[in-house]
């Protein structure tokens, strides 16, 4: 005698299907369980049994072998109690054999015979639904499922509940999906009094989803600028929402099944591991560059974290996904996020100028900022130098622009680079393939399709080779200018990127034709002023 049940085990976001199957043999009575899984699975004997005792059902009095297929895959996670107690039950003929037919199963269960909640509920889902399967999860899980769309969800409260469902005695209703929660009130730019050249490099950030490290010493508002991001991005997308929301879903951060439609933003501890910000641990959880997917991740003191969780973040900010190495598998994670960072100038805080500088300068500045590795500072578009907040600043009325100006100002020019993207796709699908990779933000354009979108006039591009040459630029940092001035060109509404774009955006790099790195003049007086040869 035997039976089958379909449940899903997760790999990164994705899950996979894997087929229970239970036999029932004669021999001494025992409970066997197989096919790779970690201590959580294999607890599952007892908690099958014990909420079995629970509801007044004994097992069989026989041998019970219970195979996790395919064999060779690992499962981990306490989701499987549930398809391996039906599986029994339908063995067993308390449900009708064929009830389970068409149904994915994911629970946890207790001792009393409950379907206790478990994370993965809206991957499980969408899943099951690709497979042309209903889910069956516990009741608290519903609303969460139910956002799959199409897919058939059965959300019960108890094992009690599922038999007299399947025996038509007590039929469940199909679960609501949860509500979409507005977004907390945002910090207003309005609050912040001076600072304008740092407020300007906020905003192009946020206009092109670039990197940004604000550098400056306390409480010159470095934090305070960045917690007011937020309120300038636009809301996430359709599908922006799904991906992040099946990351928050596996990490279990979905409440009652209430999603939102706010960019995440995550402000680690800058004592956090490489684990917390990458993702690992035994079930290779997701870390805060993933949990920040399709958002803003901000890491303040950014020289106070540990050297290798800072390097860590170098390939995810090129790739936009992070790659969880295992002895026996590779866990994949979307991490598609925008990094704004804050520090000091020195360990001290006060830096090699002003009013209490630092007495140690500039070798104090240069072992503080030290700790952050080259390459990691290279993928950071804009460097910003924020000074102290002077008692004149203070005394000044609040600016006349804030957030809801600014945020204007980023939604067209976003709408730009959404709206050349949908052209070149048309392209693409004309047979001019070489604009077919065309992102929707500048921070991610790359190739024949930057270059394409830049249009660079002969001043400018000779104003960029001469940065190169002077200051060092990179590979990496060409492209990184050109991005960051092909957004600058946007929020102006400006057709192709001309020579003053190129100029600001490489002050914003820390680098300008004649002057040393870190001495450039954020005077936007000035940003048109520097003679190309």
């Amino acid at each position: 005698m035997s039976a089958r049940m379909v449940t899903l085990a997760f790999s990164g976001v994705q899950a996979v299907r894997v087929d229970v199957q239970v036999q029932f043999t004669g021999g001494e009575q025992k409970f066997f369980l197989v096919g790779m899984g970690d201590k959580a699975v294999s607890e599952s004997r007892e908690r099958v049994r014990g909420a079995f005792q629970g509801m007044g059902l004994a097992l069989p009095s026989r041998r019970i072998i219970a195979n996790l297929a395919p064999a060779d895959l690992p499962k981990e996670g306490s989701h499987y109690d549930l398809p391996i107690a039906l599986a029994i039950m339908a063995g067993m003929g308390v449900i009708p054999p064929d009830a389970l037919e068409g149904w994915a199963a994911v629970g946890e269960l207790a001792l009393d015979g409950r379907i206790t909640p478990v994370a993965g509920a809206l991957p499980a889902a969408v899943a099951a639904g690709g497979m042309e399967l209903g889910l069956i999860c516990p009741q608290a899980c519903g609303p969460e499922a139910a956002w799959a769309g199409g897919t058939r969800i059965l959300a019960a409260p108890s094992l009690i509940a599922l038999v007299n469902h399947f025996r038509g005695t007590q039929v469940l209703s199909p679960p609501r999906a949860g509500e979409m929660i507005e977004a907390g009130r945002v910090p207003d730019l309005r609050d912040v009094k001076g600072q304008e050249n740092a407020k300007r490099a906020l905003e192009i950030a946020a206009a092109g989803g670039h990197n940004l490290s604000f550098i400056g010493p306390p409480g010159s508002g470095k934090s305070m600028m960045a917690a007011r991001l937020p309120g300038l991005l636009p809301p996430l997308t359709a599908s922006e929402l799904l991906e992040t929301s099946m990351i928050h879903s596996v990490a279990g951060l979905i409440a009652k099944g209430q999603l939102s439609r706010a960019r995440p933003f995550r402000s680690p501890h800058h004592s956090a591991s490489m684990a917390a910000l990458t993702g690992g641990g035994h079930r290779a959880k997701p870390g805060e560059v993933s949990l920040a997917h399709n958002g803003v991740l901000f890491l303040d003191e950014l020289p106070e974290f540990g050297a290798q969780a800072l390097d860590s973040l170098r390939q995810p900010l090129e790739t936009g996904e992070v790659v969880v190495a295992r002895a026996n598998a590779h866990v994949r994670y979307p991490a598609r996020f925008q990094l704004v960072a804050a520090l000091n100038p020195c360990r001290c805080g006060l830096g090699g100028a002003g009013r209490g500088a630092c007495g140690r300068a500039p070798r104090c500045q240069t072992d503080y900022q030290g700790r952050i590795s080259g390459p990691l500072m290279d993928r950071i578009d804009l460097q910003v130098e924020v000074p102290p907040v002077t008692p004149a600043d203070l005394a000044l009325p609040p600016p006349a622009e804030g957030t809801a100006e600014a945020a204007a100002r980023v939604a067209a020019a976003r709408a730009l680079q959404a709206d050349r993207a949908l052209q070149a796709e048309r392209a693409a699908g004309r047979g001019d393939t070489s604009l077919c990779d065309a992102p929707r933000l500048n921070a991610q354009a790359d190739g024949d399709f930057l270059e394409a979108i830049c249009d660079l006039d002969a001043p400018a591009r000779a104003l960029l080779s001469r940065a190169a040459e002077a200051g060092g630029l990179s590979a990496r940092g060409w492209i990184r200018t050109l991005r960051l001035a092909r957004t600058i060109a946007d929020l102006e509404g400006a057709a192709s990127v001309r020579r003053i774009h190129v100029a600001e955006a490489l002050v914003y790099r820390r680098i300008a034709p004649g002057t040393s790195i870190g001495s450039a003049s954020a005077d936007p007086a000035k940003w048109g002023a520097v003679q190309a040869p």
